[in-house]
């Protein structure tokens, strides 16, 4: 039996419906709408379920509110029957081949809201790690203006900017009285679905300056959950200061960093070099640095953790450390300060006795010190370290960042692009290298992140995965990015991970992993594939059936058809794809199998049986594609000899 495929983004207000049903089945009723019944939620009923007591109307409480919110909300949680097309020319292969179509990675041209709802099946749950650098609202930047009461034509005509990359731009002044409301009403649905395709131990970074950092925080505490909240970065970016604000010379941006859940646990940064130099001793297990055993700073005293006083007994002759004295183990050794004062040890008996082949002893003055050996390498590799929260160095700054990227682009200018080395060093933080991490910047302007993530790749040999999405905003005609050929952002950001990833290739040499992805899938935003007769049959009369044989757009290709089945299956967007030819036909093979698709017509029962004995997890054909009335009889019956798990849908 063939199912018709939906053929549109994931309706997030139903999904909540059923959730909420699960848990609380006497909430949910139905209403009448536009004809038809819905499942919707009784909140009386919610309400009285979720409380201990009897709900009488509204208590005041806390809460964070703005002019528009719930449309906000409505905004996150809206289908849409969009798609995304595949621009096979603009892509490079893995290799760094133009018009290559095998990398893992992926560029998507188009509103990021829309988007981010398209993605929902395909990558919810699977993203480690989302970087974003959103329009601060200075005033003099650009927001996303999401008006969804009209259709798109009728918007981008009303608004002025009818054009064929759809741009939804508006200019946001001071002097505009819902100058915070317009950024929280572009930011909050983004972040809501956002969260949604973060994995349990994900994680968020978003850079933002003090004008918004307020609203930014109270936003991702209700999006994330306050206890989710880790850090609130501070990146100096500019050591002299700008004068662009009275009183105060700014030196510096924001990072705010949000956890998923607290499964997160990072991967962390290697050691610096002056860390490194202090690895200077080695036995049969490796290199080491010696760390003093017995506690420094607070709370160090015997009177403290008493506990934590006790004595170790060193073998002269080796260095080894036992907790028992005998004729071997004879020199004692405690935790004395050097004014005297009985200190402590960092470790209790328990743990030390567990480690004690990590610690030795040895003469400091006049009695015996223990000290712990800390290796370089464990059973998980080299040693890694925490970030600090003030993140800074020459490689963070603004005029570096600025200098790097006209090194790589020369007169194709940009804007404020972010510095290499941030990026790298938060994808080499929080991300594992050797998982197939998927980091995403759904903001990704100049491409810094895809940059990034290349270096971080290329030192750690590892295989994380980039999804970029940018709007295609047009670059002022004066520029000399325009003036060079590029029209819109996203030519820039394509152009600079095509140079960024030749030149890392270039300059690893022989040493560059040889299975290093630099290239990228790009896909652009566009309407459906899918006449409307397809979502709204009921509505097609008599006199345009003949008219409507084939519910398929002319202008539409196989590729742009598979893309969309991939969305509306949950098949990740970076999938490996085989073309092959069976009796004839144009098959689809798309992860090793996994699906199957077919959107030739004229398919014969020879096609229909090759198919099915390839046993896929789908198969996929166009409701029109049959040679004739007896294949599409004996359709079901050919799968249920061959393949009766084959999940069968048509579009």
């Amino acid at each position: 039996m063939m199912d018709n495929l939906k053929m549109h983004s994931l309706d997030g207000v139903q999904r909540n419906i059923e959730l909420i049903g699960k848990l609380f089945p006497n909430a949910i009723t139905e209403v009448k709408r536009n004809g038809k019944v819905e499942h919707a939620i009784d909140f009386d009923v919610l309400r009285q379920e979720l409380s201990d007591s009897i709900v009488e109307g509204r208590e005041e409480r806390y809460q964070f509110t703005w002019p528009d919110k719930k449309k906000a909300m409505l905004a996150a949680n809206a289908p849409i029957t969009a798609t995304l097309r595949p621009v096979v020319a603009d892509s490079v292969g893995k290799d760094g081949t133009p018009g290559g179509f095998d990398s893992e990675n992926l560029y998507i041209e188009g509103d990021n809201l829309e988007v981010l709802k398209l993605l929902q099946e395909t990558y919810l749950g699977k993203v480690k790690m989302i970087y974003i650098d959103p329009p601060y609202n200075t005033g003099n930047d650009m927001l996303y203006d999401d008006n969804f009461t009209q259709t798109s034509a009728e918007y981008m005509e009303n608004s002025g900017q009818l054009d064929k990359e759809r741009n939804r731009l508006v200019t946001n002044p001071e002097s505009n009285g819902r100058f915070h409301t317009d950024w929280l009403n572009m930011i909050f649905p983004r972040l809501r679905l956002a969260k949604s395709l973060l994995a349990e131990d994900g994680v968020v970074f978003i850079s933002i300056d003090d004008g918004e950092l307020d609203n930014l925080r109270k936003v991702c505490d209700e999006v994330f959950g306050s206890s989710n909240f880790v850090a609130d970065l501070c990146v100096v970016n500019n050591l002299k200061g700008r004068n662009d604000k009275k009183y105060i010379a700014r030196a510096n941006e924001r990072i705010v960093m949000y956890v998923k859940s607290q499964e997160y646990s990072e991967h962390g940064l290697s050691l610096g070099d002056d860390v490194l130099k202090e690895y200077k001793e080695e036995d049969s297990k490796g290199r080491y640095r010696l760390l003093e055993l017995r506690k420094r700073g607070g709370q160090d005293t015997r009177k403290d953790r008493p506990n934590m006083y006790y004595s170790f007994y060193v073998n002269p002759e080796t260095g080894d450390v036992s907790l028992e004295r005998d004729a071997t183990y004879s020199c004692e050794a405690l935790p004395v300060k050097s004014n005297g004062v009985d200190g402590r040890w960092r470790w209790g008996k328990e743990t030390a006795l567990k480690n004690i082949q990590y610690l030795y002893g040895k003469i400091v003055g006049n009695k015996y010190n223990i000290y712990e050996k800390d290796y370089l390498e464990d059973t998980e590799g080299a040693r890694r370290v925490r970030p600090k929260s003030v993140l800074g160095g020459a490689a963070y700054s603004t005029d570096v960042a600025t200098k790097e990227y006209r090194a790589l682009m020369g007169s194709i200018d940009f804007s404020n692009p972010k510095p290499v080395a941030l990026l790298e060093d938060l994808v080499t933080y929080a991300t594992n290298p050797h998982s197939n991490d998927i980091i995403m910047d759904f903001f990704s302007g100049s491409a810094t992140t895809a940059h990034g993530m290349f270096l971080s790749n290329l030192v750690e040999a590892g295989n994380r995965r980039f999804v970029l999405v940018q709007l295609p905003e047009k670059c002022d005609q004066e520029s000399e990015a325009y003036k060079a050929g590029y029209k819109n952002i996203c030519e820039i950001g394509k152009e600079r991970i095509r140079r960024a990833g030749r030149k890392i290739k270039e300059d690893a040499g022989l040493t560059a992993p040889a299975d290093l992805d630099i290239g990228f899938r790009c896909l652009r935003l566009d309407e459906s594939n899918m006449k409307p007769v397809y979502y709204t049959p009921d509505e097609v009369g008599q006199q345009d059936l003949f008219s409507l044989v084939d519910n398929v757009k002319e202008d539409r290709t196989p590729e742009d058809l598979l893309f969309q089945v991939m969305l509306d299956l949950g098949v990740l967007l970076s999938s490996p794809i085989e073309v092959k030819e069976i009796a004839g036909k144009k098959v689809f093979n798309v992860a090793d199998g996994f699906l199957l698709a077919c959107f030739d017509h004229d398919v014969t029962e020879e096609t229909v049986k090759a198919i099915a004995q390839m046993k896929p997890y789908y198969a996929v054909f166009r409701d029109s594609s049959m040679a004739n009335d007896s294949v599409a009889t004996n359709f079901d019956q050919i799968f249920e000899t061959y393949s009766p798990d084959t999940v069968r849908k048509v579009l």
